[in-house]
């Protein structure tokens, strides 16, 4: 879709400039955060616990540069929503573009549409982990209910200590001390 030409008196060059730079940043953010994602998938399904809590810190420190990105994000909206007259929560990458030269606003909708596609990508992916994680945590529940039935180990889901009673099984013993 490309932009409706802009009126010479509305270009604004700054503005195009920080938009296109905004989008690398944002761009570059949402693929290191595929990157990691993906990786933690790999993790996952090698039961490589150390690599999943490695890659769950390096998603958690992404993300809190991706604040630093969304703020820039609101000052851009800002900015074109007073250039615009208009309210920041109505400004789109389409009437943003009314605000560049075409040939601008023809790069930065290609470029919006990289990001939109990357965090399509991302959120599948992530969709995907979830399940995985899932699994391997109801396995594990399997396996913990397989060694110690009923037994009083853990947590409930909602965070209080586990109040089932141990059943004493019979014929289950570690270690058979009677004479």
């Amino acid at each position: 879709m490309s932009a409706l030409p802009a009126p010479t008196h509305l270009v604004d060059p700054l503005l195009t400039n920080d938009v296109i730079a905004h989008l690398d940043g944002q761009i570059a953010s949402a693929a290191r955060l595929l990157e990691i994602v993906m990786a933690q998938h790999a993790a996952i399904e090698a039961r490589d616990i150390d690599g999943v809590v490695r890659e769950v810190s390096a998603f958690q420190a992404e993300f809190q540069r991706r604040i630093r990105i969304e703020d820039e994000r609101n000052r851009l909206l800002g900015r074109a929503a007073a250039a615009l007259g208009l309210q920041p929560a109505e400004v789109t990458i389409t009437r943003m573009t009314t605000l560049m030269a075409p040939q601008y606003g023809e790069l930065v909708q290609t470029r919006s549409a990289e990001l939109q596609r990357l965090l399509t990508e991302l959120t599948r992916q992530h969709a995907l982990n979830q399940q995985l994680m899932k699994q391997e945590l109801a396995f594990l529940d399997h396996l913990l209910n397989a060694v110690e039935p009923m037994a009083a180990l853990g947590y409930e889901p909602g965070g209080t200590v586990n109040s089932m009673p141990v059943a004493q099984l019979p014929g289950h013993h570690a270690l058979d001390l009677h004479a």
